[in-house]
Order: C-alpha cells, then sequence, then structure tokens
C-alpha cells in the first residue's frame, strides 16, 4: 500500500464523508426508533436482520471498512494508514455509530492474518469483516489468571480429532458467542511450550456457558466448561505446543483496544457524559462559571487532561502499530495509564453527584445517576481485565525498561 500525498488524502476524505452520509440509515439518527443493544456485535443472531444497526454493519462490511486495513484478498478495506486515520475521523466527526463490535476484529484477526494458515484466513477473515460470527476469549482459569501459562484446560490428540476437556472462567459474553478463540495445555510436562491455540464452535456439543452475577448487577462474564468436546485438526493455528507466543501477541491487542475504548474518556467509568459538565450540575458553579468546589475542580480538570493526553498517545501509538509490524509491549504501559484513569474518573463522577450518586434503585433517582454508581462498581475490573496492572507493570519493567527479573 503506498503513502497517499495530501491532495490524494483530500480527495479520500471527500469520498468517505459522501458515502457516509448517503448510506448511514436514517434510523439510526432517530433517538425514538428502538435498536438491539446486542446487534453491534452481530453473530448468528443477526443473520438477515432488519435492526438499523445490522443493516449498517452489513453496509461498512462490503466496503471493508469494519476491518479497514485488512488485506482486500479477505474481504478488508485495504486501506493505509493515513486513509484509515481519515475513516476515524470522519466516523468521529459525524457522530457515527460504531458498526461492528468484535473481539474478532480487535484480537483474533490480527493474529490469524500473523500466524493462521491459508484454509483459516479464507474461512474466518471474511466472516470476522461481516458480522457473521461473535467470538469470545478462553483464556482465564480458576487456576489460572495472571499466571496463565498455568492453564490446565486438556486436549488430547485423539489421532483424527482433538479431544478437549476442562473450564474457562471470565469468558466475557461466552453465553452469546458464536465461537471461542481458546488456550489449551497439550502437554502436560512443559509449562509454556506445552499450550496450544484453538478454536472452538461454541453450538458444539460438550460446551456449557454459566452466567457470573457481577456486584454491578451485570452478567458480562461467564463460566465455560468443555466435556469431551471433540475439535477438528483444523482447529490448531499455528503449531502445536506453540500457542503462548501467539496468545501474547493477542494480549497486546486486546490491551490496545481497552486502552482504545477509553481513549476520549467519556464513557470510561460511571455514566456517559462529559464529567466537567456533571460536576458542575450537582456541586454547583462560582461566579466565573466553573466548578465552585476548588479541589473537586482541580481534579475533574487533571482527570479530563489525562485522558486527553491519553487518546493523543493511543492515536500515536495506533498509527506506529500499523506502520510496523503491529503492537509492542508499550501497550502495557497504555493499558495501565487508562485503568487508572477510568477508575478515577468513575469516583469522582460518584463524588461530585454526593448521596445522588449512590443509589441503587427508587423513583429518587435519575437514570444516569443509577448508571453512574454501577459504573464505579465495574470500573474495579478495569485494572484486572485484559492483564491485571500488576502484570503490566512486570511487562513494562522487563520489556520496556529492560530491567532483570528479581531473583
Amino acid at each position: 500500500m503506498a503513502d497517499f500525498g495530501a491532495g490524494e488524502l483530500d480527495a479520500f476524505r471527500a469520498e468517505v464523508k459522501a458515502w457516509l452520509e448517503a448510506n448511514y440509515p436514517a434510523e439510526l439518527r432517530d433517538p425514538k426508533v428502538a435498536s438491539d443493544p446486542e446487534a453491534v456485535w452481530g453473530g448468528r443472531a443477526f443473520a438477515g436482520s432488519s435492526d438499523p444497526q445490522a443493516v449498517w454493519m452489513r453496509a461498512m462490511a462490503q466496503k471493508g471498512w469494519t476491518a479497514p486495513t485488512w488485506p482486500t484478498e479477505y474481504g478488508g478495506g485495504g486501506l493505509t494508514p493515513q486513509q484509515a486515520r481519515v475513516l476515524d475521523q470522519e466516523l468521529a466527526a459525524g457522530r457515527y455509530r460504531a458498526p461492528l463490535a468484535s473481539f474478532g476484529v480487535w484480537m483474533l484477526g490480527p493474529v490469524l492474518l500473523e500466524y493462521g494458515d491459508e484454509a483459516q484466513k479464507k474461512e474466518y477473515l471474511p466472516k470476522i469483516i461481516n458480522g457473521e460470527i461473535r467470538w469470545c476469549q478462553g483464556y482465564s482459569e480458576p487456576g489460572a489468571g495472571s499466571d496463565l501459562a498455568s492453564l490446565q484446560t486438556r486436549s488430547e490428540d485423539k489421532g483424527d480429532h482433538w479431544m478437549i476437556n476442562g473450564q474457562k472462567v471470565w469468558t466475557s459474553y461466552a453465553n452469546k458467542a458464536d465461537w471461542c478463540f481458546c488456550l489449551v495445555r497439550t502437554d502436560t510436562t512443559k509449562k509454556h511450550e506445552g499450550i496450544s491455540f484453538v478454536l472452538i464452535d461454541m453450538a458444539s456439543p460438550g460446551v456449557e456457558t454459566r452466567p457470573i452475577q457481577l456486584i454491578s448487577g451485570e452478567s458480562p462474564f461467564c463460566e465455560t466448561f468443555f466435556t469431551d468436546l471433540k475439535l477438528p485438526k483444523e482447529a490448531l493455528v499455528g503449531k502445536v505446543n506453540g500457542g503462548w507466543e501467539i496468545a501474547k501477541r493477542l494480549l497486546q491487542y486486546e490491551r490496545q483496544n481497552i486502552s482504545g475504548g477509553f481513549g476520549g474518556g467519556g464513557g470510561a467509568g460511571g455514566a456517559a457524559g462529559d464529567l466537567g459538565n456533571i460536576a458542575k450540575t450537582y456541586a454547583g458553579v462560582d461566579a466565573t462559571g466553573r466548578v465552585a468546589d476548588r479541589d473537586l475542580r482541580q481534579r475533574v480538570t487533571q482527570n479530563k487532561m489525562n485522558f486527553q493526553a491519553l487518546g493523543q498517545t493511543i492515536a500515536r501509538t495506533a498509527a506506529e502499530a500499523r506502520a510496523s509490524n503491529g503492537p509492542s509491549a508499550a501497550t502495557s504501559i497504555i493499558k495501565y495509564a487508562a485503568a487508572s484513569f477510568a477508575q478515577e474518573r468513575s469516583e469522582l463522577m460518584v463524588e461530585a453527584m454526593g448521596h445522588q450518586g449512590l443509589g441503587w434503585d427508587g423513583e429518587g433517582y435519575e437514570p444516569g445517576e443509577l448508571l453512574a454508581v454501577r459504573g464505579w462498581l465495574r470500573s474495579k475490573g478495569n485494572s484486572i481485565e485484559g492483564g491485571t496492572s500488576e502484570i503490566n507493570i512486570n511487562v513494562v519493567s522487563k520489556r520496556v525498561l529492560g530491567l532483570p527479573d528479581p531473583k
């Protein structure tokens, strides 16, 4: 892909803007029109759906713009990093909804491009781009969270197939997913070198999921059980016992994606909306129109500045990743900072709302106030998902700063 000059980028921007305006479903502009919140995830449940979000997803997928920089031979947009940034800018400027939320786009697809064989790329990448498969991630286990390489889910070679037995936990949306990319143990005599990476159809006999009720009242995570699950040999990605390398690579993409979700700060923890305006509404303003409480005002301002700097850093590192060979260990720095800023934001929101930010139910609370306390509780997971803050600090110390392992 050749770099584009300024004139060519301007022409491409005009083309993108015109296409978005012509193809964005009008229903998505109308807040009175109902759209299933699950539609953005795509998958089998929304195959052929007339939901406006599903229509929008299919239109963008046809252009390859759900995965704009992926090769056109697999259905991607084939855009240069500069063109992809233009597309992102126009989507943001026009306040268009994201066409597709997908672990396949964010995590699995990039590692399939790097480690998958040609048959796997042709089979799965177009379906990821088109939103035909909703994916989940089978990594953590009851005894293997931060020490992921201690996983025990067993995969036995039965000659013409693999036999899987074991349990995963904290599997996001496993009860709604169509497929799972999963780490399994294929060699019990080695730790890191005994792990393989496989793809599992969640509709297969032997798969069971159980949602986990969280303190926030939501259940996005599941326990996932595999009992005598048969997998075809072609379900293996990469080499037998070569899954740890793929797992580490995928975690870099995951951390990059989680951090990107926090980049703007608008929905990072607590209810959506501008933290400064929320503080003014609940804490009041002084004669100059600023938040009356000086200490709260300073902390809100610092948090907003942190998110502004974070967003710029994420944009820069994402551009560097597209121009090179994917994300680096620096994603651990960004993930650590993003989790910290998001938790701080949700705490400031609850603090600014006072007792109105601590309600759980009842007529005395607005919907945004109820979302604030649930978001505050949910934000505690920000420092766990995608690698705990402690693990990310260890990654930074070893792979960014070059410090030796403690003896």
